[in-house]
């Protein structure tokens, strides 16, 4: 049984489209950044939603600009830039995957001269001082491996979330309405 990815709306209202944008981006209205509270509004509204929700924007603008469809240029000015952010954080996890593997091969490396020092401490003898040198290598060796294991574990999910969500608002369904 397929089931359908549930729709959410989130209504965001302003005065004028401007407001919506970040007013020191120089670049054309297209390819502008967002107001960083309006980013930060949408992210954690579509964050805290299924991922394979279907993502809906209404814009109710106090004023409509008279010379444009604003609709048609906010739905493209909104998806170029969700979808530059998703390009970001793929770059993120690349880098935090290679940055990964690089941490694991040196952790592999010193835990594993770490336990060839371990064994030979070992074959030296079994007085107190060689059984804490024996066992405090044994235990540094395995600690260097915990950067990798985080890695590989935990920190990259939360990227991959959040390149998902930016790929669903890239996606989204945006419209502009006079407010009442």
């Amino acid at each position: 049984m397929t089931r359908s990815p549930s729709e959410h709306e989130l209504d965001l209202r302003v005065n004028e489209l401007a407001q919506l944008f970040n007013s020191m981006d120089p670049t054309p209205f297209l390819n502008k950044d967002l107001d960083r509270e309006a980013e930060a509004y949408i992210e954690s509204w579509a964050m805290g939603l299924p991922r394979d929700s279907r993502l809906r924007l209404s814009i109710h603008l106090g004023r409509l600009p008279i010379e444009d469809e604003p609709s048609t240029l906010l739905t493209e000015a909104i998806h170029n830039y969700f979808e530059y952010k998703g390009n970001l954080a793929r770059g993120e996890l690349k880098q935090l995957l290679r940055d990964g593997r690089t941490s694991l091969l040196i952790g592999l490396s010193f835990v594993t001269a770490c336990l060839i020092g371990a064994e030979a401490i070992a074959q030296a003898g079994t007085h107190t001082a060689f059984t804490i040198a024996r066992e405090s290598l044994t235990i540094v060796g395995w600690v260097a491996m915990w950067r990798p294991l985080q890695t590989f574990l935990y920190d990259w999910w939360p990227l991959a979330r959040r390149i998902r969500v930016y790929q669903n608002l890239s996606h989204a369904h945006v419209r502009v309405v006079q407010a009442q």
